[in-house]
């Protein structure tokens, strides 16, 4: 994803946006083609407003027809497959104003773009984006640090019955990998954003080696990354809350269940949290198959009632329970 500053500064003679020639001088078609052969996908970045957030490339708000043609045609083999669209300087209109016309202008070109609605949270876009993108920012910009990613996922957490397949929560992109947190809150950070069906787009430099050695268990994580995939769609929620322990849950495909016990005290001992059959939605007296995604391992018996974890301050455990009994 090519994100801010991938434009000079000003628009061609025709008022049509321009790749920044330093960084692209073979342009953005060719980058597209050569991505796309590689079988990934490719993101580009504009603003609804004069300027983009670093007012360094020109904003789409006015210009969102021609940019919408610009972004379809950058492309020989397939199309440019997401936009985040910003929300810097832009006229004080209303977001549920501006945000529509280029989701129009795109529909208008026939090429499927997935709109990642970047509009900070600022007018409850949960409520209103799913007809105008298929994901939206519910919070402001993350930082490196556990209070600011912690509270990012609590912020998103509130509008978790509002995510659905096709249109999804975004507390912004994961911070795994930039050194600010420990490995325990990174996988905390992992976690939650696979459990809120958030998209999961790495934040940090994946060409530092070093960096991505170090995480790669962690956003390389397949069985984790599939609860995030789940078909079914179902964002999980905070479904018990006690001081500092939390039971986080939600269903997913083939009758189960992601379970996360979280352990979100700052400092002091280990603590044991508990979740209960019924805190979770499985009937009380069920036998329950349980897998730890995190240890890839599958308890060797079936459970009864509940599943318990003792874990540090910052920590947590994720299970995948399927009710056999």
């Amino acid at each position: 994803h090519a994100d801010d500053c991938w434009a000079e500064k000003t628009r061609d003679c025709k008022g049509n946006l321009r790749p920044k020639k330093s960084t692209f001088p073979s342009g953005i078609k060719a980058v597209a083609d050569y991505v796309h052969s590689k079988g990934l996908k490719l993101g580009i970045y504009s603003d609804a407003g004069y300027y983009t957030c670093s007012k360094t490339q020109p904003g789409s708000l006015g210009y969102e027809e021609q940019d919408a043609q610009t972004f379809a045609s950058w492309n020989l083999l397939q199309d440019i497959d997401y936009l985040k669209y910003d929300n810097c300087f832009n006229d004080g209109s209303r977001p549920t104003v501006r945000y529509p016309v280029m989701t129009r202008a795109l529909m208008k070109t026939g090429r499927p773009i997935y709109i990642s609605l970047c509009e900070w949270g600022d007018l409850h876009p949960a409520e209103w984006g799913f007809n105008v993108g298929n994901s939206w920012r519910t919070t402001n910009d993350i930082s490196d640090t556990w209070e600011s990613m912690i509270s990012k996922a609590d912020e998103n957490e509130v509008y978790a019955h509002l995510a659905r397949p096709g249109g999804w929560n975004d507390p912004d992109m994961l911070e795994v990998g930039n050194g600010g947190m420990t490995e325990n809150e990174y996988v905390v950070h992992f976690s939650l954003w696979a459990i809120s069906k958030s998209p999961l787009l790495l934040g940090f430099d994946v060409a530092n080696a070093t960096a991505t050695r170090a995480v790669a268990h962690i956003v390389g994580n397949e069985e984790v990354i599939r609860i995030n995939q789940d078909p079914l769609g179902v964002q999980a929620k905070k479904v018990r809350m006690m001081g500092s322990r939390e039971i986080w849950a939600g269903p997913i495909s083939g009758y189960r269940f992601v379970v996360m016990l979280l352990n979100r005290a700052d400092t002091g001992d280990e603590d044991t949290v508990t979740a209960y059959w019924d805190d979770v939605g499985i009937p009380a007296k069920s036998l329950v198959e349980v897998r730890d995604v995190w240890e890839h391992k599958t308890l060797g018996r079936a459970v009864a009632g509940n599943i318990s974890a003792t874990m540090p301050p910052r920590s947590c455990k994720l299970y995948i329970l399927k009710p056999v009994g």
